[in-house]
């Protein structure tokens, strides 16, 4: 019998090698009794260096034979059983094997993207109300002429009669929500109803690197817009 308060005697083998790995007419020890086995008498350190630590039917089935043979082998021969860890080695070993499993499984990490700042910048040539402004899925109707840096006017829905404007129509469409270019978008958020203002939209939020060939629009180019918002609903 073992003296009060002296940990109980190591347990012996309960198997032979020749058992272990036993092979012909009889029958070798199974993988999860030798998983079992370990897990209830070795060590919380050594289970944790033969990565032998989780659910049993876990590691049965993740564990090769010749892995769980060399660990109880190895049990035996450095003697690391339960018991043989201070208090304190057991609390830290613990506390770490539960940091480990709230780790996140490992995955390239994310960056944040980052907001670059406005492709556009805007000068207001008339004020609007202040007061009804466009949200993001509200339709608009505007006015606009379109012109390229040299001047050149590529597009515009303002013809140069009184008359034949009275009889033409705003351009309408959904706004915040890519039905025209970032510039358009982004600038026509800012606006209140009523607003004329200039636009000069840089590349990137205009037709970038392929231009608007059909529109006479060429890559890289920065454009340059008139826009009046006459209507949100």
């Amino acid at each position: 019998m073992a003296a009060s308060g002296l940990p109980p005697p190591p347990p012996l083998p309960p198997w032979t090698p020749e058992e272990l790995l036993l092979a012909g007419g009889g029958e070798a020890v199974p993988k999860r009794e030798i998983a079992r086995f370990l897990q209830e008498n070795a060590a919380h350190r050594f289970l944790a260096e033969h990565k032998l630590l989780g659910q049993l039917k876990n590691v049965a089935k993740t564990a090769s034979k010749e892995q769980l043979v060399a660990a109880y082998n190895r049990l035996f021969e450095t003697q690391s059983f339960k018991g043989t860890e201070s208090p304190g080695d057991v609390v830290e070993q613990v506390k770490n094997v539960q940091i480990e499993e709230a780790k996140p499984k490992e995955t390239k990490p994310q960056e944040a993207p980052e907001e670059s700042p406005p492709k556009y910048t805007k000068l207001m040539l008339k004020k609007g109300d202040k007061v009804n402004f466009p949200k993001k899925g509200d339709t608009v109707h505007c006015w606009y002429t379109g012109k390229l840096q040299d001047g050149t006017i590529f597009d515009t829905n303002i013809q140069t009669s009184s008359k034949k404007k009275k009889a033409s129509k705003p351009l309408s469409f959904k706004v915040g929500v890519g039905k025209v270019i970032r510039g358009w978008d982004e600038a026509l958020l800012t606006m209140s109803k009523g607003e004329k203002a200039h636009l000069e939209i840089e590349p990137e939020w205009a037709y970038g690197k392929k231009g608007q060939p059909e529109a006479k629009i060429p890559p890289n180019a920065k454009l340059f817009f008139e826009v009046e918002l006459v209507d949100i609903e």
